[in-house]
């Protein structure tokens, strides 16, 4: 694949590309890579001729609409690879980092999503113009057969494999009625649905949002993309931020459609409900049956969107409410929704001083001794210096032995908070003890607190006791 691609690059600019760096993969089969040079551009390799043809020709149709898009500069002669502009590294995914993994989203993170929702219609109505329908792949349009396609996926590549029992007589009745509840919300005239319009599919180049990954696009509900983008499941946007940005959108609608919010919301929610089902079937055929750690991360994160849509609930299908209830309920996916509840209080301090209280009334909890430990309090170059110290963190890791110690004890824990998070526990202590509270218990117990908040996403109260340092860290 590379060799085409170096001679693609080669043809299209007269000189061999720099180097050739592989890019991670995404959902698809498809392999990305940059090719380094004057200029840089981004070579694709695709497994069938059909999508591939898609992309291109859909990108050169919504550049004749001047829209947002990477130009596609050249093409295989077997279909497969091509070569397109390089948009750089900046996906409006990791621009807000910080609001997915807080939940507080501030003024720069809120005007690029608005940015992108504004620029939503445009794609919709003007990318639509002209365009030949005919030439989307896999489907043409959203329609009855590709509907019940993708509840199909959800329901043998997602529900089976989490084992609930259900009569698939009575869920066929149901999607059969939701079917044609999402195919009511069409809309007359032809309106391109993007399908995986999300925050990973959207560069951002010099301030600007360009689109990517639009090649499974068909004419469809305009709804649609506005789901995918809001209730994108480790988007992680508070409710109260979608609902401004459902406000932006419908304000850019206007010059091509207007809508009263009402019957946007009432006819929006069917169509979350629809994208979540989808969504969870991918995430169970791309996790559990082709083992990609991102989909498994992704469940979660996608039953939470579910589990706040049943809240309301959706009378005209019963049975699947009652079916996808019980499926929310299962232990497995219970730690996301128990993560804000649960704080693990991590403490280091001094034997001399006397093993801390659990303010929390619980009783307490997990007592480690650090003294076996080898002690860097021996040493004079150390006396001075704590457990957050480079030179006391580099002598204890280079001895090794707090390294084992901090195995055995990290195994332990994490399996009590996984325990905790499916049972909905509120609350448990940690405590690594040492001579002084200053070199070893310290080390220990920020290594733990830093653990826990990166691999639960919990909040974590961490107290250096004699170190007079108390931090929380809020659950992601």
């Amino acid at each position: 694949m590379t060799q085409t691609l170096e001679t693609l690059y080669s043809q299209f600019t007269g000189h061999a590309p720099e180097s050739v760096e592989a890019l991670p993969g995404a959902g698809s089969n498809r392999s990305y890579y940059r090719l380094k040079g004057t200029p840089t551009l981004i070579g694709v390799c695709g497994t069938s001729c059909e999508e591939n043809e898609a992309f291109i020709y859909l990108s050169r149709h919504f550049q004749a609409q001047h829209l947002p898009v990477p130009a596609v500069h050249a093409v295989s002669n077997d279909g497969l690879c091509y070569l397109q502009d390089d948009l750089g590294t900046d996906s409006l995914f990791q621009l807000i980092a910080h609001g997915r993994e807080t939940g507080e989203f501030g003024s720069t993170e809120k005007d690029l999503l608005k940015k992108v929702i504004r620029l939503l219609p445009r794609i919709q109505f003007e990318g639509a113009q002209g365009l030949d329908f005919g030439k989307c792949y896999p489907a043409v349009e959203f329609n009855h057969r590709s509907i019940l396609w993708d509840l199909n996926y959800f329901k043998y590549c997602f529900l089976k494999a989490t084992g609930v029992e259900f009569r698939e007589d009575l869920l066929e009745d149901d999607f059969e009625t939701l079917c044609q509840t999402l195919i009511e919300s069409m809309e007359p005239q032809p309106v391109f649905m993007y399908r995986d319009f999300q925050s990973r599919n959207i560069m951002v180049k010099d301030g600007e949002p360009y689109l990517i990954d639009f090649q499974g696009g068909r004419k469809g509900p305009l709804y649609y993309d506005v789901a995918s983008f809001l209730w994108q499941a480790k988007a992680n946007y508070p409710d109260s931020l979608r609902q401004e940005l459902i406000d932006e959108y419908l304000e850019a609608l206007r010059p091509y459609k207007q809508i009263e919010k009402e019957v946007f919301l009432s006819r929006l929610r069917h169509v979350v409900l629809f994208r979540t089902l989808q969504v969870l079937g991918a995430y169970g055929f791309r996790g559990y049956f082709e083992k990609k750690t991102h989909f498994i991360e992704s469940i979660p994160f996608a039953i939470e969107n579910l589990r706040q849509l049943l809240q309301e609930g959706f009378p005209e299908y019963p049975y699947l409410c009652e079916v996808l209830q019980r499926m929310t309920e299962l232990k497995q996916f219970a730690a996301v929704r128990n993560r804000r509840n649960l704080t693990v209080t991590v403490m280091s301090f001094s034997y001399r001083k006397g093993i801390p209280e659990d303010e929390s009334g619980n009783g307490g909890g997990y007592v480690f001794d650090c003294r076996a430990v080898h002690n860097p309090g021996r040493y004079e170059q150390y006396k001075s210096l704590t457990g957050l110290d480079a030179p006391v963190i580099e002598f204890l890791e280079k001895d090794g032995e707090i390294t084992e110690f901090l195995r055995h004890t990290d195994a332990l824990v994490d399996a009590h908070v996984q325990r905790f998070l499916e049972r909905g526990f509120s609350h448990l202590m940690i405590c690594f003890g040492c001579t002084g509270g200053q070199h070893r218990s310290v080390y220990s117990a920020q290594h733990t607190a830093m653990h826990l908040h990166e691999k639960f996403k919990i909040n974590v109260h961490l107290i250096h006791r004699e170190q007079q340092i108390d931090q929380l860290l809020k659950a992601k």
